[in-house]
């Protein structure tokens, strides 16, 4: 059974900083590309960053220069790293993984930026 398990979400006030992350189980992890989405209120699912088998990164634009994707295949783990967060970046932030025509879910981690 696969899983994907974000954690590291919360309260933060703006200009602060969180670390998600999300362990994955059940996927041979470094087959897989990477990634974190996110959902506001209203809004659909966007990509905010994206991390290759080979560790190529890409960025939504509005998160370049504030947040860093990385990835731990040992620990079968996706990190995202955001600094300056904003309010516009709440929302709900969801793990994926990809590789071929799989591709797999978390359940999401709340991010709220607000004073």
């Amino acid at each position: 059974q696969v899983q994907l398990v974000e954690s590291g979400g919360g309260l933060v006030q703006p200009g602060g900083s969180l670390r998600l992350s999300c362990v994955a189980s059940g996927i041979i992890f470094r087959f897989y590309a990477m990634g974190w989405y996110r959902q506001a209120p209203g809004n659909q699912r966007e990509l905010v960053a994206r991390i290759t088998t080979s560790g190529s990164t890409n960025y939504e634009d509005s998160v370049k220069g504030r947040f860093t994707i990385s990835r731990d295949n040992a620990e079968n783990t996706v990190y995202l790293q955001m600094n300056s967060l904003k309010p516009e970046d709440t929302a709900v932030y969801f793990c994926y993984a990809a590789y071929s025509s799989r591709q797999y879910w978390g359940r999401g981690t709340q991010v709220t930026v607000s004073s």
